[in-house]
């Protein structure tokens, strides 16, 4: 094949292509590391790449693929492209946070995620560019370039898996990991027009190495289509010993779930901000949500308007747990002068809250999960825009003599995400609209479903994607690269 064409498929379409053994797994590798170093510098992929890792794993592969006797026993994505963002751990592989006061850290074991991802077949690229502590909404960390949306470098690809989103956008992986405890993997999948999907709480473990204390941050995939993103899911959707919960498991898989047919289900349409009540909204963003949910209607489903589930300021909470999470990152002191303002304003913040602050935040917490079951209880799905904005230009959302502004502006421009980090409950950006004012920029639409729902929140997913497909653009994109 001409290496571009392998370059635009999805990853189920490369793991296919690699089995019938018309590319070998070295073969892509090198493709995608090469074009990894021409992109990384302008895009801000990559904290490090793994060159040497990646093609050792792809050379496994190959050897897997000549010795297995049935092509069926074979991992799922072997061969295929898949980096991890900076937050998680590969063992002997740099481990950054996207922090200064991190950068010569190297990780001495693999995350659970990690190892499913290696026992999956895939290969591992490199570690993913993500702001200090996966903390801000933007990916502009000291330790590496900031991550730029491939679609216009000049504005941010989003945060905290702001590398990962453009690495698949790109077209430097069909596939990447990422985490997100306030939108991080859905806001930079609508600043980069790829699919990014959060789980519900407690699908993918923090296992065996990890600990979900708050309950926040999660990690799932990123993707080009939702059939990869459910197929990633798949692979990380496995529980370790001592797992406090697990969620029942799909029927069979979370591929199958986005194959089939949905049902007709209703949905509501949000459009007015949560979290930042007087935040403005582009005019594309409620655009591209209602033409989404007019096409939700052509498809059958009921469509009804709801508003915001709870009063903004109970939203504070979120705020008090998350400073806390910020402190409780354990940083030497003879380096806490590295961090940057947000940080340290915000571990200022957890410090001064003390423990009957933060217990009081987090019961306030499950009063909102309760509040919002009760006050969308007649909804399958909601549907909203993803970001209040269009990808903002690098640095403008940032704000180092003002820390608080800093944050007030991230949640204005995310007045939607962390709804659904705060309740638990799964949801998924798509890039179902585009602005044409200022060259073609991706807007994306998020929906989000019930507890544990992922397969109904897959299944309608992959239902837009087929009524309005969105791969031509992708493509284009990426032979333009």
């Amino acid at each position: 094949m001409v290496d571009v064409d392998l370059l635009t498929l999805s990853g189920l379409e490369l793991a296919a292509v690699i089995r019938r053994r018309e590319a070998s797994p070295t073969e892509v590798t090198a493709l995608v590391l090469d074009r990894a170093e021409r992109l990384d510098a302008d895009l801000g992929l990559f904290v490090t790449r793994t060159a040497q890792m990646a093609l050792d794993q792809a050379r496994e592969a190959e050897r897997l693929l000549a010795t297995a006797p049935d092509p069926r026993d074979l991992p799922p994505l072997l061969g295929v492209p898949c980096p991890i963002k900076d937050l998680t751990r590969v063992a002997g592989v740099r481990w950054t946070l996207g922090s200064a006061a991190f950068a010569d850290q190297v990780a001495d074991v693999d995350d659970g995620v990690v190892t499913l991802l290696r026992h999956a077949g895939t290969v591992m690229t490199g570690t993913t560019t993500t702001p200090e502590l996966g903390l801000p909404c933007y990916t502009e960390p000291d330790v590496a370039p900031p991550a730029r949306t491939p679609w216009d470098p000049r504005r941010s690809a989003g945060g905290s898996s702001g590398g990962a989103a453009a690495v698949v956008a790109a077209g430097v992986a069909p596939l990447a990991l990422g985490s997100d405890g306030g939108g991080s993997i859905r806001i930079p999948a609508s600043c980069c027009g790829v699919v990014g999907l959060k789980p519900t709480r407690g699908r993918v473990s923090p296992g065996p190495w990890g600990v979900d204390v708050a309950g926040l941050a999660v990690h799932g995939p990123l993707a080009r289509t939702v059939a990869d993103a459910a197929a990633l899911l798949d692979v990380l959707a496995r529980p370790w010993p001592g797992d406090v919960a697990q969620l029942p498991a799909p029927r069979p898989t979370f591929l199958d779930a986005a194959r089939r047919p949905p049902p007709r289900r209703r949905v509501g349409l949000l459009l007015d901000p949560v979290i930042a009540a007087d935040a403005p909204v582009h005019p594309a963003c409620r655009q591209a949500a209602r033409d989404t949910a007019d096409l939700l209607a052509d498809l059958g489903h009921d469509v009804v308007d709801v508003g915001s589930p709870f009063p903004a300021e109970q939203w504070d909470a979120f705020a008090v747990v998350w400073a806390a999470l910020a402190a409780s990152v354990p940083v030497p002191d003879d380096r806490v002068d590295r961090l940057r303002p947000l940080t340290t304003w915000l571990r200022e913040r957890g410090r001064a809250a003390g423990a009957v602050e933060y217990l009081t935040a987090s019961a306030e917490m499950q009063r909102v999960a309760r509040d919002l079951a009760q006050a969308w209880n007649d909804v399958d799905l909601v549907l909203s825009p993803t970001l209040a904005g269009l990808p903002a230009p690098v640095g403008a959302l940032r704000d180092d003599a003002d820390p608080a502004a800093d944050f007030a502006a991230q949640t204005r421009f995310t007045p939607w995400t962390s709804v659904w980090n705060l309740t638990g409950r799964p949801a998924i950006s798509l890039p179902l609209g585009w602005h044409f004012e200022d060259g073609t920029l991706p807007v994306g639409v998020m929906l989000g479903a019930g507890f544990g729902a992922e397969e109904e929140l897959l299944a309608v997913a992959a239902q837009l994607e087929q009524a309005r497909p969105w791969r031509e653009r992708q493509e284009d994109l990426i032979r333009s690269l």
